[in-house]
C-alpha cells in the first residue's frame, strides 16, 4: 500500500501561484525577443519584381500620374486614384504634398522636405471621402513619386502604408520612378498585398487601352 499523500507537503494554488506569474513573465519576454527578432527580419524595403507578370493599368491613368509626378519636381507629388467594382484604376486625384510645410514648421519632428518625402494633404484626403460617400466607387490606389530614386517601397513607405491609422489599407501602392536632371519619368511599380498585416509584394505595371 503506498504512502499516504500528506496535502501539507504538496503546494497550495496560493504556492504555485508566483511559479506561473515567473513562468508568464518569461514568456512574455521570449515573445517579445520573437516579435523584435521578426521586426528586425522584415525588409527595409521592396522593390518591384521585374521577373513577375506586369498589371495592366489604362495608359491613360499612367500618362496622368506620370504628367503629374513631372510637374511637382524637384518634390515627390501624390495623390489617389479611384476605382470602382468594375474598374480598379477610373481616375486621379492628385493630393497637395506638405511635406516641406512640415518640415519648416518642425525640423526635428520632420526631418526631411518635400523632395525626400510626402505627407499628403489630409484636407484633400477629406475631400476625396467626402465625394466617395453614397458611391460605387472607393480608394483603389495610392500613388506617389521617387525623384532620383527607383520605384520601390521604402521603409518610410512602408510605415505610412502599414500603419493601423491608414486610410485605405486595401489599396495599392504605386511609386513613380522620375529622373532627377531629365524631363523623364522611368519605371513605375504597383505593390500589393493579400489583406491588411500581409507583405506588400512589388511588379512592374503595363499600360493598356481602356
Amino acid at each position: 500500500m503506498g504512502q499516504r499523500r500528506d496535502d501539507a507537503k504538496w503546494p497550495t494554488r496560493d504556492r504555485v501561484g508566483p511559479l506561473d506569474s515567473r513562468e508568464r513573465t518569461v514568456r512574455r519576454r521570449v515573445d517579445a525577443d520573437n516579435a523584435r527578432r521578426v521586426d528586425a527580419d522584415k525588409p527595409r524595403r521592396v522593390d518591384a519584381d521585374e521577373k513577375l507578370s506586369p498589371v495592366p493599368v489604362p495608359g491613360r491613368i499612367l500618362n496622368e500620374i506620370r504628367t503629374h509626378a513631372l510637374e511637382s519636381r524637384p518634390e515627390e507629388c501624390c495623390g489617389l486614384i479611384i476605382g470602382d467594382e468594375n474598374e480598379r484604376f477610373v481616375r486621379v486625384e492628385r493630393c497637395r504634398n506638405e511635406m516641406t510645410q512640415k518640415h519648416t514648421e518642425n525640423p526635428q519632428l520632420y526631418p526631411r522636405d518635400g523632395t525626400a518625402a510626402f505627407f499628403m494633404s489630409p484636407s484633400d484626403v477629406l475631400r476625396v471621402e467626402k465625394e466617395l460617400r453614397d458611391t460605387a466607387e472607393r480608394v483603389s490606389a495610392v500613388y506617389h513619386s521617387h525623384v532620383g530614386a527607383g520605384a520601390y517601397l521604402s521603409e518610410m513607405d512602408l510605415e505610412y502604408a502599414e500603419h493601423a491609422f491608414f486610410p485605405f489599407p486595401d489599396a495599392h501602392q504605386i511609386v513613380i520612378e522620375v529622373y532627377g536632371n531629365e524631363d523623364a519619368v522611368g519605371r513605375i511599380g504597383i505593390f500589393r498585398r493579400d489583406g491588411v498585416g500581409r507583405p506588400f509584394q512589388g511588379c512592374l505595371v503595363r499600360p493598356v487601352d481602356r
